[in-house]
């Protein structure tokens, strides 16, 4: 059987993924000066299609973060687009893939300045199934950690050295025995999960933190509104949480592109609701991979199909 080179673009070409590397002297390792975005493409088996979920909206808040960052390149939305379409073709992945594009400072020198810095677009795919690998409720702690405020690192744009908080504070819950965690702002009231958005619902009302929260500004966490707002007609308000409330809700669940919709049944060793993923949570988790895979017709313009001929 021929070999299958998995590919990545880098450096305005396709290239085998062995040959995508960069110097350790590149300011993007040395600084963590790059940014990126975390895209899902799904695979429907029945309609043998592919599809990157909600790519522009990725792309836009991209370039969101590379205006805080003071980057600029050569390519547009519908340009990168395109490439991520043409990559995924190459690669040929017949299974839910997760897709990478990244911008990074490629100056090689010493300082931290992002001024007379180039910027250089590098995009990979690799297969990605659950974030959360068999997980059937998530068992979570509030972090120690506190997230990383606007004045300091933006949460709102998804800068990669702003992630070692992230790491942080993973880590730290893991070791601990837990699956994941919730991190508060500064202020004491809840930020959000480790690198996922967080809703709560008590008496049929959803909340979920505010953007002045030190929250990334997600695209799954739209998504949520619009399912639950329009197609659920559930009310839907962004306040602040304090922590106590967690420990008393009726649902909770993360949000995210690599999460999905992932429910939570513990906080600090308290049970949420009846230990068990609530009703609310249930609906929208199955509406939200019912659209992303285009078992619905609904949405059609939130997905890009990656195989040609395909409908």
């Amino acid at each position: 059987m021929p070999e299958v080179k998995n590919y990545a673009f880098f450096q305005g070409k396709f290239v085998p993924m062995e040959e995508a590397k960069v110097s350790i002297l590149t300011h993007a390792f040395m600084y963590g000066t790059a940014i990126f975005e975390g895209i899902r493409a799904y695979w429907n088996e029945k309609q043998g299609q592919m599809y990157l979920f909600r790519a522009d909206d990725h792309l836009k808040r991209m370039f969101d973060s590379m205006k805080i960052m003071h980057m600029e390149i050569s390519y547009s939305v519908e340009d990168i687009s395109k490439i991520m379409v043409e990559l995924l073709q190459r690669n040929s992945f017949k299974t839910d893939t997760y897709v990478r594009p990244c911008v990074y400072k490629a100056a090689q020198t010493i300082g931290p300045s992002l001024d007379h810095n180039p910027s250089e677009l590098s995009i990979l795919t690799v297969p990605f199934g659950d974030y959360f690998h068999g997980a059937q409720g998530l068992k979570v702690c509030v972090s120690n950690w506190r997230r990383v405020e606007d004045n300091a690192i933006p949460a709102r744009a998804k800068i990669v050295g702003a992630y070692a908080n992230t790491a942080l504070a993973k880590t730290d819950a893991v070791v601990a025995g837990f699956d994941d965690c919730i991190v508060l702002s500064e202020s004491g009231h809840v930020s959000e999960g480790s690198a996922m958005n967080l809703f709560l619902v008590k008496n049929g009302v959803l909340s979920t933190p505010p953007q002045t929260e030190n929250i990334l500004e997600g695209i799954t966490r739209d998504t949520v509104f619009n399912i639950a707002e329009k197609e659920l007609h559930l009310k839907i308000l962004s306040r602040s949480i304090d922590r106590s409330e967690l420990y008393i809700a009726d649902e909770l669940f993360f949000c995210g592109t690599g999460a999905q919709i992932a429910a939570i049944v513990e906080v600090d060793k308290r049970i949420i609701g009846n230990g068990s993923e609530g009703p609310i949570s249930k609906m929208i988790r199955e509406r939200y991979i019912s659209i992303c895979r285009a078992e619905v017709a609904d949405y059609k313009n939130w997905r890009t199909p990656v195989y040609p001929n395909k409908s």
